[in-house]
């Protein structure tokens, strides 16, 4: 995970998929126009993926330096 473009990649992954969705049966499963994409809709995209990856980078974190401490053998009575 210390890849940026790993993460990059997939965020733009399930962007393209959300925007892409098939349209319903009745017209053979083909794409329907969802309409322009407004820069908000946009933002508010970037704005989540942006924050899902600064949580996962700080709970990445923690975990690296709760794994990194040594661990204490335990003293006998």
């Amino acid at each position: 995970m210390n890849d940026p473009i790993v993460m990059l990649t997939g965020v733009l992954a399930v962007i393209t998929r959300t925007l892409h969705l098939p349209a319903a049966a009745g017209n053979g499963g083909a794409t329907h126009d969802r309409g322009a994409v407004s820069i908000e809709q946009v933002l508010w995209y970037a704005a989540a993926a942006i924050s899902v990856a600064v949580v996962a980078t700080i709970i990445w974190s923690q975990i690296r330096t709760t794994a990194s401490t040594p661990v204490q053998a335990p003293s006998a009575p």
